[in-house]
C-alpha cells in the first residue's frame, strides 16, 4: 500500500515565520511523505496550488503565508484573493485546499510578535495536517 503525498507550498516572505507552519505540519505527517514547494509571496500561492491539486499526485495541498500590513491598505485584498483562490483550487480539483495563510490584525517587526507568530504558525501547521488527515479519512469512507 502507498502512503499518500502531500504538497506543502510556503511563501517565501516573513520565511523565518512561515516556515514554522512546515515545522507543526510535519509533527502530524512525515516529512517523506511531504513536498515543499517555495513561492515569492502569497500572492502565488493559488495558482501552484491549484496545478499541485490537479496533478492528481497529492491527498491534500496546504499552503502557508505571513501577509502583513506593510502601511499601505493591499494586504486585505491580498489575504482576500488568496483564500479565495485557494478555497477555488479545492473546489475545481477536488482535492483539498488548506489555507495556513495568516494575516495578522497588528502585527510589529519586532522579537516579541516574530516568537508569538512563529509559535503561532507550528500550531496552524499541525491544525492543517489534522484537516488533511481527517478529510482524507472522511473521504474514503464516503468511498466505500
Amino acid at each position: 500500500m502507498t502512503l499518500p503525498r502531500y504538497a506543502f507550498i510556503k511563501a517565501n516572505w516573513h520565511a523565518d515565520i512561515v516556515d514554522r507552519a512546515l515545522d507543526g505540519f510535519a509533527k502530524l505527517i512525515p516529512m517523506n511523505q511531504i513536498d515543499v514547494f517555495d513561492v515569492p509571496g502569497a500572492f502565488e500561492m493559488p495558482l501552484l496550488a491549484r496545478d499541485l491539486a490537479a496533478s492528481g499526485r497529492y491527498a491534500a495541498v496546504a499552503a502557508a503565508a505571513f501577509v502583513v500590513d506593510g502601511g499601505i491598505y493591499r494586504h486585505d485584498f491580498v489575504a482576500g484573493a488568496v483564500v479565495d483562490g485557494l478555497m477555488r483550487a479545492g473546489l475545481d480539483t477536488g482535492v483539498p485546499v488548506l489555507s495556513v495563510s495568516l494575516t495578522p490584525h497588528h502585527y510589529q517587526d519586532t522579537d516579541h510578535h516574530n516568537a508569538i507568530y512563529r509559535a503561532h504558525f507550528v500550531e496552524k501547521g499541525t491544525e492543517a495536517a489534522r484537516a488533511a488527515l481527517m478529510i482524507g479519512k472522511t473521504r474514503a469512507r464516503l468511498a466505500a
